[in-house]
């Protein structure tokens, strides 16, 4: 991994206009020197407006912090996302109007990981937990694969996955595992807005002890010879079908 992407390095007008407007937490922002155009005023007075400092710097030095991105000579920083302590969860959840949760038991690829998140950041979850042993972490590879998302929701690592659904539950929470076994489709339950969703590692999907602390277990309807998804896959199908439902109970 590039320190670059370590550090949260992005470029080009649009992409760094675009965390700007959206208020991506931004930290610095370099324009190539002397560039006074239309584009380069307005990103200034953008950043000038979140107080978000801007420093100049030639080409070449451009082209060395961020050597295979077509930069436009406009590179910023975004301020990297941490991994929040369990003890913050509590919070998180009481700040938010409607909140809701994703737990991921295991998921060990952080290329599966950062779609996770990805997913959950555009479906609007408050937060994603996940056990904090033999599981992915929020590293580069992760953030890379994020876009961004892991940026906008919370990631809560937490020692113990079944106690902290427990948790959940003493708290108003309906725990929903996705299980491939399971004869009831997910598209014939009601998802409640107090929700916490759970989907399994790369091999064995929900553990046991896990899926014993599901209120209910659920599974995604497939045609043909297909045995199972992706886990980052199934959690977007599963997700967006509670945002569906969660959108039809707002509008009733």
């Amino acid at each position: 991994m590039t320190s670059a992407q370590e550090q949260g390095l992005i470029g080009g007008f649009h992409v760094v206009m675009s965390a700007i407007e959206k208020d991506r937490a931004l930290t610095r922002i370099w324009l190539a020197s002397g560039r006074r155009d239309g584009r380069a005023e307005a990103l200034r007075a953008a950043a000038a407006e979140r107080r978000i400092e801007i420093a100049t710097a030639d080409m070449d030095a451009l082209d060395a912090m961020l050597p295979t991105v077509r930069h436009q000579g406009c590179i910023a920083e975004r301020a990297l996302a941490r991994e929040q302590r369990e003890s913050d969860l509590p919070a998180l959840l009481a700040d938010a109007a409607k909140p809701w949760v994703l737990a991921l038991d295991q998921v060990q690829d952080p290329h599966n990981l950062g779609a996770c998140l990805r997913s959950a950041a555009a479906a609007g979850v408050t937060a994603v937990i996940a056990p904090r042993k033999r599981a992915a972490g929020l590293t580069a590879a992760v953030r890379k694969v994020a876009a961004g998302a892991a940026e906008r929701v919370a990631f809560v690592p937490v020692t113990n996955l079944s106690r902290a659904l427990a948790r959940l539950q003493t708290e108003g929470f309906w725990v929903v595992g996705l299980d491939g076994e399971s004869d009831t489709s997910i598209y014939d339950t009601a998802l409640p807005e107090r929700l916490v969703l759970v989907a399994g590692g790369e091999e064995k999907g929900v553990r046991q002890l896990t899926t014993r602390q599901c209120d209910a277990l659920v599974s995604i309807p497939m045609a043909g010879d297909v045995e199972s998804l992706n886990v980052s896959v199934a959690t977007g199908v599963a997700l967006f079908e509670a945002v569906r439902q969660r959108r039809v109970a707002s509008t009733a």
